[in-house]
């Protein structure tokens, strides 16, 4: 049972071990996607095709304990191959629901920005209430719910931009790099052998580190992390500095602050602490406001990037003491 932050925060390290034993040279990756579900958020995850971003995915649900659902987004999805719909029964003589694949605790979009808006809003209300609505009835999905929506980021060619309003209801960008040579070394060694990461995850080499139900007790538990009020005003401060910098056309809105301060107090967990530093606001303000800022045409032409831009702002914001 869960019920004090020195449990989360070895709950969290266990969980954070247990994963690294199939995703390897991906450790702030698997950082921030647990910072997500211990907030109960979403997160969009970035990174070129082949480097686990499905795979993470499917571990943290077998170590959490988690049921696991996965959509292939393409053109021609709709909106109920998602949600699902009624069917009509004729030995019963009334309609059924038939539940689409988003009745799940942890679902895998892949690739989301592979389907149209219409398609990709049918994830708004799911993302924002937990529930979805078919034929107007509203149904609840498992408490556990969330999302992690992948996108390739080379790929142009058939893919529809997000809508801002979706971006801005995930809490991170997980933005997955090649691992390291030697990270890259051990992965080839284990395809080898018989410890290749799908193959180990299949054989049950993870295990479970707390049962799905316990996960509002993490949650409660991070409510009591600490944030003195020159902190608060600083994560403030540099959410609203993103809307009125020279290279930003739109700026992070309050979603971003709410975003900016749970994220930072459950960073502040992983790193062993019950109180949150200016350090783990500026580790988090990447991950949290680099999807939600739009650069003005004339800097994007320049070549400069949203995360020089976001380093930019909060350089320009006193640290409190």
């Amino acid at each position: 049972m869960i019920g004090s932050l020195d449990q989360v925060r070895e709950m969290l390290q266990r969980a954070r071990q247990e994963v690294a034993k199939i995703i390897i040279g991906q450790d702030e990756a698997i950082d921030q996607a647990l910072i997500v579900i211990a907030t109960r958020h979403h997160a969009l995850i970035e990174g070129v095709p082949g480097i686990a971003k499905t795979l993470l995915v499917r571990t943290l649900a077998k170590v959490l304990d988690c049921e696991f659902g996965r959509i292939q987004f393409t053109p021609d999805l709709m909106p109920t191959d998602i949600t699902g719909t009624n069917v009509f029964n004729l030995q019963r003589n009334e309609f059924l629901l038939v539940k689409g694949p988003i009745f799940t605790s942890f679902l895998l979009a892949d690739e989301i920005n592979r389907a149209p808006a219409k398609t990709q809003s049918a994830l708004l209300q799911a993302m924002q209430e937990r529930s979805v609505t078919i034929d107007r009835e509203e149904h609840a999905l498992p408490s556990n719910f969330t999302v992690f929506a992948t996108q390739n980021p080379i790929e142009h060619e058939g893919t529809y931009p997000l809508p801002e309003a979706q971006k801005d209801r995930f809490m991170l960008k997980i933005r997955m790099e090649p691992p390291g040579r030697d990270d890259e070394v051990e992965l080839a060694r284990r395809m080898l052998g018989s410890e290749a990461p799908e193959e180990s995850l299949a054989a049950g080499c993870v295990h479970r580190v707390l049962p799905n139900a316990e996960l509002k007790m993490v949650r409660d538990a991070l409510q009591t992390v600490t944030v003195r009020d020159q902190l608060l005003t600083y994560i403030v401060d540099v959410v609203r500095a993103s809307r009125h910098h020279e290279s930003v056309l739109v700026g992070a809105g309050p979603r971003a602050t709410q975003s900016l301060l749970q994220a930072s107090r459950a960073y502040a967990v992983l790193q062993g602490r019950d109180f949150v530093t200016p350090d783990d606001v500026k580790a988090m303000v990447r991950p949290v406001m680099g999807h939600r800022l739009i650069l003005r045409p004339e800097y994007e032409i320049e070549g400069v990037s949203i995360e020089e831009v976001i380093d930019r702002i909060v350089q320009g914001i006193e640290v409190p003491k």
